[in-house]
């Protein structure tokens, strides 16, 4: 049996003091109360209802961990900037960033016919990431799974499969014997990408990343790899008589350079939308965008993208000259992805490619942050909490 931890009334935890840089606001203290079940935030000020809604606690939906890891998403240093405080920002400060984690379950619904006290689990944040890295976390039981092995997933690596779950999503569009560029190969969601990509039956994966060697190693292993600092892709010569059935982009701005590519008369490197070329991303042009209202996001995550797609299958010009143009939707709030994650995991088919661990003190979080913000993670940021407890003999 797994000896648990008595959840005292603080802990330890990582805080964010206000927006702005991460030297100046983010610290990890030793005084943060632990979260209940029961916890209802009652704001002062008038909040965003999005916000509001992200503060919903239920306890017949929620559960209490004792966090061991946590993976950052590119949503921590947005929030922490404060570009998209309508929508992402805290209800207050100071708040516990990061969402993506791993830990033990210590409180949950006596009802809960699944979870149990004792249970490793990986979650991942629902509405914005936040309020996971402290040694407790509150999460929700809908995006939770239970890590059945940690001889074979271990903490840290859940974490990191956890926040890299956008990758059994976008492999599902990929098809079999096609040939595939992935734009942002090396980080977080394209090291895991690229390992599905040929568990989809990908006749050849070609990733693009800054540190090209490491893409062509296992576990991420590509057919091929471009070092984008040294040669660009869309004037690759070896791509544009052999070009792409789909191009997958993790990296931001892939759209915009390939319609520029093209008003310049370069031959593609992947087929136009009337031979079955497409496009998908996940992202807007920009990593770190602004949006202060409804219009704002909406324009980024619906308007641009929509016309793009619609253009794309319709205009004749678009349909000789580029491919279809996909906006992947955003994770499902349930269960059914990690599950499927950790499933390729368990069965040795998904390796977790993790950027440290990294410390759970100041310099470590600031230091997690700091590649994050870089853009140059060699695979998802983790910090380590805490370390799994011994079984009693």
């Amino acid at each position: 049996m797994m000896k648990l931890p008595t959840t005292p009334q603080f802990m330890r935890a990582a805080l964010g003091a206000d927006y702005g840089g991460i030297g100046k606001v983010l610290s990890v203290q030793d005084d943060v109360r632990v979260p209940r079940l029961d916890d209802e935030y009652k704001p002062e000020n008038k909040i965003h209802p999005l916000i509001k809604a992200a503060t919903k606690t239920d306890r017949k939906t929620h559960m209490i961990i004792k966090t061991l890891a946590v993976a950052l998403a590119p949503g921590d240093c947005r929030v922490l900037s404060g570009k998209t405080r309508a929508f992402q920002g805290p209800p207050s400060f100071p708040y516990v960033p990061g969402g993506d984690c791993c830990g033990i379950v210590v409180e949950t619904n006596p009802d809960d016919d699944y979870f149990q006290v004792g249970d490793v689990v990986a979650a991942r944040f629902t509405n914005a990431p936040r309020d996971a890295l402290g040694e407790y976390a509150r999460v929700s039981v809908s995006v939770c799974e239970k890590i059945e092995d940690t001889a074979k997933i271990s903490p840290i690596q859940a974490a990191a499969l956890a926040s890299a779950s956008p990758a059994t999503i976008l492999a599902d569009y990929i098809r079999p014997n096609e040939r595939v560029l992935i734009l942002g190969a090396g980080g977080g969601v394209g090291s895991h990408l690229s390992q599905l990509a040929r568990v989809k039956g990908a006749a050849h994966v070609c990733g693009v990343s800054r540190d090209p060697q490491r893409l062509l190693d296992a576990p991420i292993s590509c057919d091929d790899a471009i070092d984008y600092t040294v040669s660009n892709i869309y004037e690759s010569k070896k791509y544009q008589e052999k070009p792409f059935d789909t191009i997958i982009d993790l990296a931001c701005g892939g759209w915009p350079a390939l319609t520029n590519s093209r008003r310049k008369n370069l031959p593609s490197i992947v087929k136009p939308a009337r031979l079955g070329g497409r496009y998908i991303t996940i992202c807007p042009d920009q990593p770190m965008f602004e949006a202060s209202s409804m219009f704002g996001i909406m324009s980024i995550f619906l308007f641009k993208p929509l016309k793009r797609a619609i253009w794309s299958r319709i205009n004749p010009f678009s349909r000789k000259n580029l491919p279809t143009f996909t906006q992947g939707n955003g994770l499902p709030d349930t269960r059914e992805v990690m599950t499927r994650t950790l499933r390729l995991a368990n069965e040795g088919k998904l390796e977790a490619v993790v950027d440290g661990p990294y410390k759970f003190d100041t310099e470590g979080v600031q230091s997690a942050f700091r590649k994050l913000e870089s853009r140059h993670a060699k695979g998802k940021v983790v910090i380590q909490v805490a370390d799994l407890p011994k079984e009693k003999s």
